[in-house]
């Protein structure tokens, strides 16, 4: 099998990536803009279509990276298996990764309880206004941590990627060989040229 993964690796990556980039310019740029609209209504209603616009780049983004992170793990299982940490970082990564999924989707059940309520207006995405229905301030309450957790739990895994990466290179390069180690090499080349 070949060693290079480049397009199960891209997936992981770039999916990964746009997972938590999306969530955490959501929580900051969407929502904090949506709260600038004039109108309290309006503020639920940008908020709600900037989020659905969102989604369906966001399940890509979410299964670019499942299917990069299961081929990554087919193509490395025996380190995996083997090398030292690299199964609890991959079960580390996995568990992040489906609290991420989660709280993703739990999060969209709450922007379509929002969404419903959106006549009702509010003085933020997440922050409900004084008479807010029961159902709109519970969701917003919930929405307003959940905005959070996504792009840390996403931003951990991205972590761990480059964990995953470094445990990969293996110990050293040329530059982090000692002058016994080239001795001993050169030594070894010339007593296979001399025998």
């Amino acid at each position: 099998m070949s060693e290079h993964n480049t397009v199960v690796r891209s997936l992981h990556d770039l999916g990964l990536a746009a997972w938590f980039g999306g969530s955490l310019m959501g929580a900051t740029g969407l929502n904090g803009a949506a709260s600038d609209a004039s109108s309290p209504s309006e503020r639920l209603r940008l908020a709600s279509a900037g989020w659905a616009r969102w989604a369906p780049w966001q399940l890509a983004a979410i299964g670019a990276h499942a299917v990069g992170g299961l081929g990554l793990i087919v193509a490395n299982r025996s380190r995996v298996r083997n090398q030292p940490g690299a199964k609890a970082a991959t079960v580390v990564k996995l568990a992040l990764t489906a609290a991420a999924a989660g709280s993703t989707a739990y999060s969209g059940m709450l922007g379509a309880r929002v969404k419903r309520h959106e006549a009702e207006g509010a003085p933020g995405a997440t922050e409900p206004g004084a008479s807010a229905s029961d159902d709109l301030a519970s969701a917003q309450r919930q929405l307003k941590l959940l905005q959070w957790v996504t792009p840390a739990l996403t931003g951990a895994a991205l972590v761990l990627g480059a964990v995953h990466g470094e445990q990969q290179r293996g110990p050293g390069g040329w530059l982090d060989y000692s002058a016994r180690d080239v001795g001993e090499a050169a030594v070894r080349t010339l007593k296979k040229r001399v025998a």
